[in-house]
């Protein structure tokens, strides 16, 4: 699971406005390589420095993430049952609990090379996958899959695979165990207890 959010966070944590049209292969390799350089050169990430990090995410990740698809697709067949309130507060728990992990899995990957494979679809797609590979020394290359979507404000990201593991699948088995147990509501407070876990780990 650290492997998918802090990939997902090099992809996107600096994304800036200006690169919203380009076609999403050059956005994810301008981008990765942007964030990959800022986050060796910043003593205060580089030196742990969480609430900065998470600063860093809420401002510059959220615009590009379809949390509200993901948070559809992370719950499944039981987001029909949510009244609005619910899905409101679904999403806002479910962003906050992928910035807080980005946050405390974002340094693993400052090191390492990446190789960006050619994008595999036609000019008119408006729903494609960008292919890159983590190279780690002396081990196998991570393979990552940005599935990605075309809005009228830019590509957003509405799911990260590594390796064949989707972000979004990851999550749909837990919480489709706990609304079994608990209930939408008990998904609800248990999103919320772990987020605060997280934000008390990251003042620390």
């Amino acid at each position: 699971m650290k492997t998918i959010l802090a990939a997902c966070v090099l992809f996107c944590a600096f994304l800036a406005p200006a690169f919203a049209q380009e076609p999403p292969d050059v956005l994810v390799k301008t981008v990765t390589l942007e964030v990959v350089d800022l986050i060796t050169k910043d003593k205060e990430i580089k030196s742990g420095n969480r609430v900065k990090l998470i600063q860093v995410i809420e401002a510059k990740v959220l615009p590009h993430f379809n949390f509200t698809a993901m948070t559809a697709l992370a719950m499944g067949q039981n987001w029909a049952k949510a009244n609005p309130e619910q899905k409101k507060l679904l999403t806002e728990q479910f962003r906050t609990l992928l910035v807080r992990t980005y946050a405390s899995a974002l340094a693993a990957y400052s090191e390492q090379k990446f190789d960006f494979r050619p994008l595999r679809a036609k000019p008119t797609d408006t729903d494609v996958t960008v292919n890159v590979r983590v190279i780690q020394p002396g081990a196998q290359p991570v393979t990552l899959d940005y599935s990605m979507e075309k809005t009228a404000n830019g590509w957003k990201v509405y799911d990260v695979m590594v390796g064949g593991v989707s972000l979004v699948a990851n999550y749909r088995t837990e919480f489709s165990n706990t609304v079994r147990s608990s209930g939408i509501d008990g998904l609800i407070k248990d999103l919320q207890t772990k987020n605060k876990s997280l934000e008390k780990g990251a003042k620390k």
